[in-house]
């Protein structure tokens, strides 16, 4: 199949588009005012980079990318945060151009670095994230709810 894919920044009217995919992700209903608060924040700070990949009739998915100065890196590191592409598009090559957008801003930003972490019950991640081009190189320990 040879689909036709548009990548383009997030808008605030992308907001109901993304926040489906979010709870699809998370597999659970998020706070909808509290979510519409947060991603108003993040699609406007310029340390962050908000992509949807679409068709001419639909959002196909979308990636979320924060970046920041880090001290140990002495310079600018990006992390993917959210990267979602709907089930019927997954093994299209619908991720690897979000990603590929991602890897030119790093570039054109001189980032030191890309991270992305997957939560461990994902498992099937590892292996498209490393068909992506990424290093299982850390491990992530997390306290949840304090």
């Amino acid at each position: 199949m040879n689909l036709k894919v548009n990548i383009r920044k997030v808008e605030n009217y992308d907001l109901d588009f993304v926040y489906k995919a979010i709870c699809e992700l998370e597999n659970e209903v998020l706070d909808f005012k509290m979510f519409e608060i947060i991603f108003n924040e993040n699609i406007s700070n310029p340390k962050n980079l908000y992509l949807i990949a679409e068709n001419e009739n639909e959002g196909l998915g979308f990636i979320s990318f924060h970046t920041q100065n880090l001290l140990h890196h002495c310079g600018l590191v990006g992390e993917i945060q959210e990267f979602f592409i709907h089930q019927k598009y997954r093994g299209q090559g619908v991720g690897r151009k979000l990603v590929d957008e991602i890897l030119k801003y790093s570039e054109q930003n001189n980032l030191k670095s890309i991270e992305v972490t997957t939560n461990k019950k994902r498992i099937e991640n590892v292996a498209i994230y490393e068909n992506l081009g990424f290093t299982l190189s850390h491990n992530k320990f997390t306290i949840y709810k304090l």
